[in-house]
């Protein structure tokens, strides 16, 4: 998918079913100074037509590479209507000169861009026929939030993670 077909827009709030909260945004310079290392996640994830929901709790790792390049690697688990099973994610994440950063699925192909210098971003990737966007909010320096608004043909669906910067001992 080339990269015009994934464009991006700032937003003054997260987007949803029924109106959501608008959250204090701290500003952040430069996006991968500001996230690097480990956070705690815990995400809910709502499938509105159906009403099914589940929770994923885990933790995000983002870390640079020796090319320079930055992963985020997500692990956990999700509890989907009562099940539990395994889950987790990997994105490429390249830095841009004015701290603004572009994000890649673990394949490469392009997914967002980033922009945390105002405090909130909303990135918007399409996706076959489904519509995805994230509304990204940092809260403070050890807390950030990001919403994913999905609709499609075959998909309505709200995920809402919190990250929390895990304490420098909590790894060990």
């Amino acid at each position: 998918m080339p990269s015009e077909s994934h464009p991006t827009r700032r937003a003054a709030a997260p987007t949803g079913p029924g109106p959501a909260p608008v959250l204090p945004a701290h500003p952040v310079p430069d996006a991968l100074a500001y996230l690097a290392g480990r956070w705690r996640v815990e995400r809910e994830l709502r499938e509105e037509t159906s009403g099914h929901s589940g929770r994923f709790t885990g933790t995000a790792d983002f870390r640079a590479t020796e090319s320079g390049e930055w992963l985020h690697v997500e692990e956990g688990v999700l509890v989907w209507e009562g099940a539990a099973r395994e889950a987790g994610r990997t994105l490429r994440v390249r830095p841009l000169a004015d701290g603004t950063a572009e994000v890649a699925f673990g394949d490469g192909r392009p997914f967002h861009t980033l922009d945390l210098r105002e405090g909130r971003w909303t990135a918007v990737h399409p996706c076959a026929a489904d519509r995805y966007e994230g509304t990204f909010t940092v809260i403070s320096p050890d807390e950030w939030r990001l919403r994913w608004r999905v609709r499609g043909p075959a998909k309505d669906q709200v995920l809402d993670s919190v990250y929390r910067r895990d304490a420098p001992d909590a790894a060990a």
